[in-house]
């Protein structure tokens, strides 16, 4: 009996050691199997961003950026109408210009008026309204006030329409087929100006000056040729500038030339040699030592420049430039007369001895 009890012993210590053993491998397993589910390199969860709609979900860092790039569009809109002064002129009505006045719902009082050289217009019941310098809008609303006031119209609508904007159009003078006012209310280039005035004339220079409203200074323009082939000077045209095209200056080429004429210089510019090109050249009796420029001054004293073509023509001596309304003359040799005839005379006498020898 006692054998019995003592393996009983046995055995249940055997079951206890196996199962304090079992639960420690347990453990230790499940320890394992919670490690190996993280990542070696585990990052901590980032935070979620706030939506950009959510009142008072920016960062102070993301608010400090928006006010920076809201100033860097601020600045890029300051500097494109510096580049662009133009395109910041607002119209305004003036006199000469023909506007449509019209109150809704009372069509007797609407009236097409053409404001006065003082900038005023007559309408019923309001008398004389002065809206020089007014926009379209600030001149519906003065209308407007004045019929409220009068109590003539109760909460009245005024609408003007602008049939003729004089005041605002572009003046066009000199060399071209057509002088005068042009409206412009729209964006519009040097070209389509010009080519509404009829074009140039065949005396027109290629340096245009255009005078801007409110600018002092004028702007010169030079322009090709041949329009087609730069663009560079086709600008943009405002309301109210003034554009002047002058008469090219004319160089006059006199004495023992192809072709004495006088010659349009277009571009502003010409000299001696170009001068005597388009004057045919110099014949051969011409006298190329003794050429002369006379050329007037501004007291209407004329001058006289002697200059040297026969070493132009060598390379010898540079080539002078001609201003406008100036005289190149160029003698005709004696002696090279004197040569050529005798020249042509033995010429005629010999042709005349050969016919003579080979007559039967």
């Amino acid at each position: 009996m006692y054998q019995i009890q003592r393996l009983q012993m046995r055995s249940g210590t055997r079951l206890v050691c196996r199962g304090f053993v079992s639960g420690w491998v347990l453990i230790i397993l499940l320890a394992i199997g919670t490690v190996a589910q993280q990542p070696a390199n585990a990052q901590p969860e980032p935070q979620k961003e706030m939506p950009s709609d959510v009142a008072g979900a920016q960062t102070p860092e993301q608010a400090a950026t928006k006010a920076s790039e809201g100033t860097h569009k601020a600045d890029k809109s300051d500097d494109a109408s510096k580049d662009n002064p133009g395109k910041g002129v607002i119209t305004t009505l003036g006199p000469g210009d023909l506007i449509e006045v019209s109150v809704y719902n009372v069509p007797e009082l609407n009236s097409k008026v053409r404001i006065s050289n003082s900038g005023d217009v007559y309408l019923p019941l309001i008398d004389y309204v002065h809206v020089e310098g007014l926009t379209q809008e600030e001149a519906q609303a003065l209308i407007e006030k004045r019929l409220t006031d009068g109590g003539f119209v109760r909460n009245p609508h005024v609408t003007i329409f602008i049939d003729e904007f004089t005041s605002q159009g572009v003046t066009i003078l000199g060399e071209v087929g057509r002088p005068g006012i042009y409206p412009d209310i729209g964006d519009h280039k040097l070209y389509e100006v010009v080519s509404q005035a009829g074009g140039f004339n065949q005396n027109a220079s290629r340096k245009i000056t255009i005078l801007r409203r409110n600018e002092p200074d004028p702007i010169h323009v030079t322009l090709p040729r041949n329009l087609g082939d730069d663009q560079s000077g086709n600008v943009e045209i405002f309301p109210g500038d003034t554009i002047t095209v002058p008469r090219a200056p004319i160089i006059y080429v006199v004495g023992d030339v192809g072709r004495p004429s006088g010659i349009l210089a277009d571009n502003g510019t010409m000299t001696v040699l170009q001068a005597l090109a388009l004057a045919g050249g110099t014949n051969k009796t011409a006298k190329l030592g003794d050429a002369r420029i006379l050329r007037k001054g501004p007291n209407g004293d004329v001058t006289e420049t002697k200059v040297g073509i026969k070493k132009m023509l060598e390379a010898k001596a540079p080539d002078v430039p001609l201003q406008a309304d100036d005289i190149l003359f160029v003698p005709i040799s004696g002696g090279k007369v004197l040569a050529a005839r005798t020249f042509d005379a033995t010429m005629s006498v010999a042709t005349a001895m050969a016919l003579y020898t080979v007559r039967p």
